[in-house]
């Protein structure tokens, strides 16, 4: 079978071996056309992507006969120009990589995660969030919290605890008896055990918030009167934009 510009029923399974193909094969990756060679989609025989072009067909084709893959279209470019040149991308690196953890092209994944960017985030933020008590939990439980609170409101604000060692854990304890709110309102992050601060967290707690499509700010929380402690040591306001 030889991919052609005849046109051929949306979604159309294809029949008969690879082994048939031409060497050049037309691709549809995510609404992005593409034209490679077989031999270089086979070029890692480990990967997925070299599975899918290898024994009996394992995708379907589009109108045009091109070889549909349901994944971002954008991304595949660099895929491409690694298994061509072995390049590396410095561009969108975290998309590509999830990309090539899709494909499972393993010299490609182990190269990208030596790149800052990943090695960044896996090595390092992640880790140390790790080691932050229930960091991704807290996370959707402030979300939670500034949905409920945004009713009629262009903005809405939740209150932070975070602490980073176990004696100042105690004393958030103290300082939350003397809060005059709900306290189960307050959500709080720590102790941990790693060298980054509060405000390393802080600006965790922001990026990780924004990532998931939200609009935050944060500030120190001032109390009122009356309280025992500098509550700025311990509590920080998050404010959620909606509009």
């Amino acid at each position: 079978m030889s991919i052609s510009s005849e046109h051929k029923p949306l979604g159309k399974q294809v029949t008969g071996s690879l082994h048939t193909l031409s060497p050049i094969v037309e691709l549809n990756v995510g609404g992005e056309m593409y034209t490679t060679t077989l031999s270089t989609l086979k070029k890692h025989p480990g990967s997925k992507l070299a599975e899918m072009f290898t024994g009996q067909p394992k995708l379907r084709t589009d109108s045009e006969g091109r070889f549909f893959i349901d994944r971002p279209g954008t991304y595949f470019k660099y895929i491409l120009e690694y298994l061509r040149s072995n390049q590396v991308p410095t561009q969108c690196v975290q998309d590509v990589y999830k990309e090539a953890l899709f494909y499972d092209i393993e010299p490609l994944i182990k190269q990208l995660e030596d790149s800052p960017q990943i090695f960044g985030e896996l090595v390092a933020r992640r880790q140390f969030l790790a080691r932050v008590p229930n960091y991704s939990e807290n996370i959707e439980l402030m979300i939670r919290i500034a949905r409920a609170e945004a009713v009629a409101s262009r903005q809405s604000s939740v209150i932070v605890c975070v602490v980073r060692t176990e004696e100042d854990a105690a004393r958030c304890r103290d300082a939350l008896n003397s809060l005059d709110m709900d306290k189960k309102s307050v959500v709080k992050f720590g102790p941990w055990k790693a060298v980054p601060s509060i405000s390393d967290l802080l600006d965790c707690i922001q990026m990780d918030v924004e990532a998931k499509g939200y609009k935050i700010s944060f500030q120190p929380h001032v109390a009122e009167k009356g309280f025992r402690f500098k509550s700025h040591d311990f509590f920080y306001k998050f404010l959620f934009t909606w509009w």
